[in-house]
């Protein structure tokens, strides 16, 4: 398939159902592509910069400032300089990935966890917008992976940072706990930025990866002003145990801005979600001749049980079922390695039967690892047990990416400048 997102197709389409699951698969990837996604919702008319419905008169402001954080902030930073040109005074990118740019300087940050490098960009990114006037303008893109990137630690070390998120995932917290947490440990995170920022008016847009879409848990949500309290951050760190799992005796929480003037010139607009390409996937489906249904876009819950309910969820022949979301895995001692997705699969194999397909994959195309996810059916099961490798084993041990490299099955994408959450569907064979 020429541009495809997934690189490996032909190696997986080993039957008709698993390409058609592929060719789903690949319709949600593209109708998610930031680039596209960019330009068909931002453009310049005249001196004006369109949003959506909203219009921005750059001939209002004396400098023009860009900021993207995450996954997807390379991609779509391309696109900006390319609309705005000379219009931009200065800018910085941090993202997992570099980008060429002629008036945007990019740097490459570290992911899933934040490191000193990633506090010198960001100290970087504050001198920059520090002084910021009221006859400023900063466009901010924020996208997922931002939490990690974007980071200034409030009074502990980023050691501690680490450890509490590690401790957070372990314990099976969700993304929305992991960060209320983070925003309440961080001098950037829930609506810092913006504060810092003021008075400049800000357009902030935001690539949701979140379940839910609420903006404010994106990227532990910078520019939006966040509802959450110490008393929230207390109660999550307690709930999964994590004072003590760290051995420090609390973790020097600071409140949130509250005050509504820090936020009255800011626009926070989402431009893309998960539900974009869970209707793309869906109308593909339909297009290939299957009954096809959202059943849900914000699914949480612990990846492999998940994965083991769905394979055997009754279905009719000849339909597919679609979710998007994020879900999460307890990890063992000593784990292997892999992600959610892989995980989601891998609980599915020893239990699907015949005559049903099941995808799990990540949209940024890095699922804990080189891979996006794995696709999974009957024949796993049965090559499985050929080569006398027990999935459970895998399974115990959180080791994930193994099962799949050895047993065949993992997707592979690259990183793919995305971040819109996770992508699940089920195919039920035609009769």
């Amino acid at each position: 398939m020429s541009g495809a997102i997934i690189k490996n197709i032909d190696v997986l389409a080993t039957t008709p159902l698993r390409r058609d699951a592929l060719s789903i698969l690949e319709a949600g990837y593209q109708a998610v592509l930031t680039e596209r996604v960019v330009r068909e919702q931002v453009e310049m008319k005249g001196n004006d910069i369109c949003i959506k419905e909203n219009a921005i008169c750059l001939s209002d402001f004396d400098r023009i400032f860009f900021v993207g954080i995450g996954k997807c902030a390379v991609d779509a930073a391309l696109v900006f300089e390319d609309i705005l040109g000379d219009h931009i005074t200065d800018g910085i990118v941090l993202d997992v990935k570099a980008g060429n740019f002629k008036k945007i300087r990019s740097f490459i940050g570290t992911h899933p966890f934040p490191s000193e490098y990633n506090v010198s960009v960001t100290k970087k990114i504050v001198h920059m917008l520090e002084k910021a006037t009221a006859r400023d303008l900063v466009l901010v893109v924020v996208s997922g992976g931002g939490s990690s990137l974007l980071c200034l630690p409030h009074e502990m070390p980023i050691s501690k940072i680490e450890e509490i998120t590690k401790a957070l995932w372990k314990g099976g917290a969700t993304i929305s706990e992991v960060n209320t947490v983070r925003k309440h440990i961080s001098d950037i995170a829930g609506g810092q930025l913006a504060k810092i920022l003021y008075p400049a008016t800000v357009a902030s847009f935001i690539f949701s990866d979140v379940p839910g879409d609420d903006m404010s848990v994106v990227a532990s949500g910078p520019t939006v002003r966040d509802v959450t309290t110490i008393m929230d951050a207390e109660h999550i760190l307690a709930k999964y145990d994590v004072l003590t799992h760290c051995q420090f005796p609390n973790c020097q929480l600071v409140e949130t801005p509250k005050d509504e003037k820090y936020f009255q010139k800011v626009t926070n607009v989402t431009l893309v979600t998960n539900k974009t390409a869970l209707l793309a996937m869906e109308a593909r489906a339909r297009a290939l001749g299957y009954q096809a249904e959202i059943r849900d876009a914000a699914l949480e819950g612990i990846a492999a049980d998940l994965g083991a309910a769905f394979a055997i969820m009754p279905m009719p022949p000849a339909s597919c079922y679609l979710y998007g979301g994020e879900t999460t895995v307890h990890i063992a001692h000593n784990a292997g390695e892999g992600g959610r997705n892989q995980e989601f699969a891998l609980g599915a194999v020893s239990v699907i039967p015949d005559h049903r397909v099941i995808v799990a994959a990540a949209s940024d195309g890095w699922d804990n690892t080189s891979v996006a996810g794995a696709i999974v059916d009957a024949g796993d099961c049965k090559r499985a047990m050929n080569a006398a490798i027990d999935p459970n084993t895998y399974l115990r041990a959180n080791d994930s990416y193994h099962f799949w490299k050895t047993n065949g099955g993992a997707i592979i994408t690259g990183r793919t400048g995305i971040n819109v959450a996770d992508f699940y569907l089920l195919l039920s064979e035609k009769k």
